[in-house]
């Protein structure tokens, strides 16, 4: 299973970037996927999942929308209004079934970061 985020970028403050989060491989269900974000000198914090119900860290609630296209396996973060608090590298997660048994629980897989810098 490989998780392969993209769609990062410079921006500045106020503008907008849409990740994207395709997963491949052996998957028999999708449980939710996530996004992360990791900023120099701070830990990895949850930005955003979607899964039987979607959730958002209080700092983008507004401004950010998770979304997913189940058929292509395939997870969105949608970023208006970005301020300079919201650079990082951003990570995609993935809940799901590859079949392994026994089954790995929680967010197991995850996708090379992609970086996201935004100019005051």
């Amino acid at each position: 299973v490989q998780l392969q985020a993209s769609g990062g970028g410079s921006v500045q403050a106020g503008g907008s970037l849409r990740l994207s989060c395709v997963a491949s491989g052996n998957i028999l269900r999708i449980n939710s996927m996530a996004w992360y974000r990791e900023a120099p000198g701070k830990v990895r914090e949850l930005v955003a999942s979607k899964g039987s119900s979607t959730n958002y860290a209080d700092s983008v609630k507004g401004r950010f929308t998770i979304s997913r296209d189940n058929a292509r396996k395939t997870a969105f973060l949608q970023m208006n209004s970005l301020n300079p608090e919201d650079a990082g590298v951003y990570f995609c997660a993935a809940d799901l079934d590859d079949g392994s048994l026994p089954r790995r629980p929680g967010y197991a897989y995850w996708g090379r970061g992609t970086l996201v810098t935004v100019s005051s």
